[in-house]
């Protein structure tokens, strides 16, 4: 209890030196904004931290993994606020002061929903898309030797190519940007799943398939109520892994001609050098994966809580 103290301590002895830097120390910038989003900004990383450690003592007790983070993230908030707006020694224009980033929010927040609302959609579709057909063509794949035969090579060559190298192509290819986003996507999430799909009723124990095999199910039922619940586990549990990397790869599809979307709001801020836009973008997207990731997590407790 007395080092988590001194831990306790240390975190807020630094974070009172960033808001006193904050607060009072003269700045050398003239384009430095207001700092009261910035502020906000801080009390709500500070109302995570506590809210973190209030969780690990419900859980049994606090480790030193959200005192380290959040000592980092003031250490990183103070070096940008002196290299800026107080002594103004970083770039004036490519590293804007955390003053004019965090303002953004409250300026672009109408924005910035609406292309996040825009990137989900999206993700959402091609994302679903991806899986559901992975799984159900993975199912019949790993079941029938003849279609293992012929599409497991095929994907063992597909797999490892980065969607993100053809989307351009894609691009170029489909009638819209929408739908060649959504290709990018479902290519990205199709051919991993299907192998993963592959592999697991392959490897599974031959006692469950001759049982299976004594009742001569039809290959609808043996897929459906055998096969499916047996992948399930794995599949859920690469959710996390495919979710965010298919959030990835749409942002990076849609630095390419989308007229929407986080990735375009990124790529339009550094093309009119407006870097205060473009690294709120940045922290906006950073923010959304880390929610996915979360809702994730929570879905894998519910969907598989049998397992």
């Amino acid at each position: 209890m007395r080092a988590e103290g001194r831990r306790f301590l240390l975190t807020h002895l630094l974070l009172g030196v960033l808001l006193a830097v904050v607060l009072f120390a003269p700045h050398q910038r003239t384009t430095v904004r207001e700092n009261l989003s910035l502020l906000v900004g801080i009390a709500l990383m500070e109302g995570l931290f506590l809210l973190s450690l209030f969780r690990e003592h419900r859980q049994g007790g606090a480790g030193t993994g959200p005192y380290d983070i959040i000592l980092l993230v003031w250490a990183l908030m103070l070096a940008w606020e002196l290299a800026t707006s107080v002594w103004n020694v970083a770039h004036p224009v490519l590293i804007p002061a955390p003053e004019n980033v965090f303002d953004t929010f409250r300026e672009q927040w109408k924005t910035m929903l609406l292309n996040i609302g825009y990137s989900m959609e999206l993700l959402l579709t091609g994302f679903s898309l991806g899986l559901v057909l992975a799984v159900g063509l993975g199912l019949f794949a790993g079941w029938i030797p003849r279609i293992r035969a012929f599409a497991y090579p095929i994907a063992n060559i597909m797999a490892p190519i980065p969607p993100v190298v053809i989307s351009p192509y894609l691009v170029s290819l489909m009638p819209t940007f929408r739908s060649a986003s959504v290709a990018v996507i479902v290519l990205g999430v199709f051919w991993p799943t299907f192998l993963t799909t592959v592999n697991r009723i392959t490897s599974m124990e031959p006692q469950i398939l001759d049982s299976a095999r004594m009742l001569t199910p039809a290959t609808g039922t043996m897929v459906g109520r055998i096969l499916l619940p047996y992948v399930l586990p794995g599949i859920v549990s690469g959710l996390k892994v495919s979710l965010t990397t298919s959030l990835l790869m749409l942002n990076f599809a849609e630095l390419m001609g989308a007229t929407h979307g986080m990735g375009y709001y990124v790529q339009n801020s550094i093309t009119y050098a407006n870097y205060a836009h473009a690294a709120a973008g940045i922290l906006v997207i950073g923010f959304v994966v880390t929610v996915l990731s979360a809702l994730t997590t929570k879905l894998q407790t519910v969907l598989i809580r049998w397992h």
